[in-house]
């Protein structure tokens, strides 16, 4: 799939290595920290795990991922299944379900844009999504029912000042919702966050305009790097706000995703700071790679120190 989450959702409305010692570049990167496993964004497999969900799990498995984070299904809801069925099946392949991501508002191609190519070379079908803005209290009841630890907003509008309201409106209701669930609500940013709507930071609003106490943030480092902003100055502006992370690489043009550790991020220095930023799990992703598989290998083997020099 020849396309990056930004522009999929842009208008949507718009390590384990628990009991291994940390070694090579892994132990730079997570240098003091206890041992932590490593998670997976489900996003990455987008288009491919449909059509085998039990298959591809066990092949994320057998790379070493311990956690997952689930994203959006052509068949609906979690990969076809109910919540508590979908969290059974992770959790007989050695793994734990943390986390899944829905829409702030209803999914709409941005002006001019076409419907991207999945893997046979023909435009993708995406089936209605609910969303935040409409279905709220549902998809936070059947994220309860699943058991998880975090609902994440993948995105929400923010192209106007008013769509930016908006979207804290739904964010904060959202907070509230899930804290009586008993879950963790996030909000998962892109670059378009940093770019300056009639003089404001969309990004900057969210943090300060939604209630601290029940909207975190789940941080992208390298769409948070792509639009101009330094992670690590984020954590020490707003300590403890960001509990998730994912995790990709990106090639000095900043246009091209890659593996972590084969791109030009500097992780080491992120990954220094991760206290301060309330860090409790990270995601590796790669938006639309051309083999998913062999990208989170090569992550998973920098992130675990496995990695050859």
């Amino acid at each position: 799939m020849n396309y990056n989450r930004r522009k999929f959702l842009q208008s949507t409305g718009t390590l384990v290595l628990g009991g291994l010692a940390l070694s090579g570049k892994a132990g730079s990167l997570l240098s003091g920290m206890a041992p932590h496993p490593v998670g997976l964004q489900l996003f990455t497999f987008f288009g491919i795990i449909d059509d085998d969900v039990k298959g591809t799990l066990t092949k994320i498995a057998a790379v070493g991922y311990k956690e997952m984070e689930s994203a959006f299904s052509k068949k609906g809801g979690y990969y076809g299944m109910k919540p508590k069925d979908f969290k059974a099946m992770v959790n007989d392949l050695g793994m734990k379900w943390k986390s899944h991501h829905v829409l702030g508002a209803p999914f709409k191609m941005p002006p001019g844009a076409k419907m991207p190519n999945g893997p046979d070379g023909k435009p993708m079908v995406i089936p209605p999504m609910k969303n935040l803005r409409d279905n709220m209290q549902e998809l936070v009841d059947d994220a309860a029912e699943g058991g998880i630890q975090y609902l994440v907003c993948a995105n929400a509008p923010t192209g106007t000042i008013e769509e930016i309201k908006s979207s804290i409106d739904i964010l904060n209701k959202t907070g509230v919702a899930c804290k009586k669930a008993g879950i963790l609500f996030c909000y998962h940013n892109h670059d378009m966050e940093f770019k300056a709507v009639d003089g404001q930071v969309p990004y900057h609003m969210l943090l300060t305009e939604t209630d601290a106490k029940n909207v975190k943030m789940e941080l992208d480092l390298a769409w948070a790097v792509k639009g101009g902003q330094d992670p690590v100055q984020l954590f020490k502006d707003h300590p403890g706000r960001f509990p998730l992370w994912h995790v990709k690489d990106l090639d000095a043009t900043r246009n091209t995703i890659l593996p972590v550790g084969s791109g030009t991020i500097d992780f080491k220095r992120i990954f220094a700071n991760k206290a301060e930023s309330g860090m409790q799990h990270f995601f590796v992703e790669h938006d639309g790679p051309k083999d998913a598989l062999a990208s989170i290998k090569s992550s998973y083997e920098y992130i675990s120190g496995t990695l050859k020099a």
